[in-house]
């Protein structure tokens, strides 16, 4: 393992709109540097992750329906290739190597620094509308032709969840970035569905908007997910995703379905390694609970629920969901893109990175998860014993690669 954590230096260029980031910087750190200058682009939308994860696996967040995923945000890249040389790539510089780190998660090298490209973002509308679960259906239903047919500026997400007094809900959660008074028209077939329990949506900082679910995932919980990209939801398919929500074994479970569109699902697949190019959502099992002898009864249900919605789910998987369990699933998180992926990792010496190879040859080189996104009930215990190892692991990591 190798620890950049420390390496959290961000420089800003307001007349360019370019971002230059170290590899250490979280979310928050970054967007709050950015938004100095009233400036932003796509990441994720838990503002403790760090930036990494999300711009070598692509990058799904608030404003990729508007200025497409993290890694069509980047510019350039400098990273450590396995024979221990550091290299600049970009489109003109090492143009295959940049196409590889553009969604090919952590198989090629390992970044010291992103450049990005920045937008005008000031404030947004965002917040979510919440009914009752007894009207999830409905809710999704309705929520499947809302989402079709909003702009670029709004991206749409929703969620089954509890809330923490421990009532059942469905929520509908919306982030738009471009004019205020536009989206509170765009946003009116919304406010007017239904009764809801809550609509909490109004303009706020987009700063604010991106650390809105990180009280979602605190960091005592035991996570286990797994996820799977779906074109139209579909009532069989909606059928599937109340009647588990409905029998979920942990009130900290969420099922959430997030949605790309717009100008990310305008890119030709072959682009950059990132494949999964269409309109369509990223269903979420997102499984959490406290109690380590809970494991089997939540993770068996995050199992049974994905077996119950895989025929209505795509044959792709978003790289930075897979869990480490998933390795029969890594040819889906590049699809049509494996196989030059896999060419370019195969023509670089690998001694220092990570992959799986049936034989050990350049002619087997198989891809790997990026550590950033595997999951599991033990990378959640976090018990004394396992931190001081995972401490000596970085600490020799760390050593090596800088001899």
């Amino acid at each position: 393992m190798i620890d950049l954590s420390l390496m959290k230096g961000c420089r800003i260029d307001p007349v360019r709109r370019t971002a230059r980031a170290e590899p250490g910087l979280t979310l928050a750190e970054f967007d709050h540097n950015c938004q100095v200058f009233a400036l932003a682009t796509t990441m994720g939308a838990v503002s403790p992750t760090g930036i990494a994860g999300p711009t070598l696996g692509g990058g799904v967040g608030w404003l990729c329906s508007k200025y497409g995923l993290t890694c069509d945000n980047l510019l350039s890249v400098d990273i450590v290739t396995a024979d221990g040389r550091l290299r600049t790539a970009s489109p003109l510089e090492h143009p295959d190597l940049f196409w590889a780190v553009c969604g090919g998660g952590g198989n090629v090298g390992i970044v010291t620094s992103f450049e990005y490209r920045l937008h005008e973002v000031g404030p947004v509308l965002g917040g979510s509308v919440v009914f009752p679960f007894t009207k999830a259906k409905t809710v999704l239903a309705f929520y499947d032709d809302f989402a079709r047919s909003c702009p670029d500026e709004l991206s749409v997400n929703a969620a089954l969840s509890t809330t923490a007094d421990g009532v059942p809900v469905v929520g509908i959660g919306v982030a738009w970035c471009g004019a205020l008074d536009l989206g509170d028209r765009v946003l009116r077939p919304l406010h007017a569905f239904e009764t809801p329990l809550a609509d909490t949506i109004a303009s706020r900082r987009y700063v604010d908007l991106q650390r809105a679910s990180d009280a979602f995932f605190p960091l005592e919980r035991r996570h286990y997910w797994k996820a799977g990209w779906q074109r139209r939801l579909t009532p069989a398919g909606i059928d599937v995703i109340v009647e588990f929500a409905a029998r979920r074994p942990s009130p900290y479970m969420r099922l959430s379905l997030q949605q790309m569109h717009g100008a990310a699902a305008r890119v030709p697949p072959s682009a950059t390694a990132f494949v999964h190019r269409h309109d369509q959502w990223e269903v979420q099992m997102l499984s959490q609970w406290l109690d380590p002898a809970d494991d089997e009864v939540n993770i068996g249900w995050t199992r049974e629920c994905y077996a119950a919605l895989e025929p209505h789910l795509e044959r792709a998987v978003y790289v930075n969901s897979l869990g480490g369990d998933e390795t029969s699933r890594i040819r889906e998180a590049y699809g049509a893109n494996y196989e030059r992926l896999a060419a370019i990792k195969a023509i670089r010496p690998d001694e220092l990175l990570p992959h799986q190879s049936e034989r050990g040859d350049a002619a087997s080189v198989e891809l790997s998860v990026h550590p950033d996104s595997v999951q599991g009930p033990l990378e959640q215990q976090d018990a004394p014993a396992f931190r001081s190892s995972r401490r000596r692991q970085r600490q020799r990591a760390v050593s090596r690669i800088t001899r």
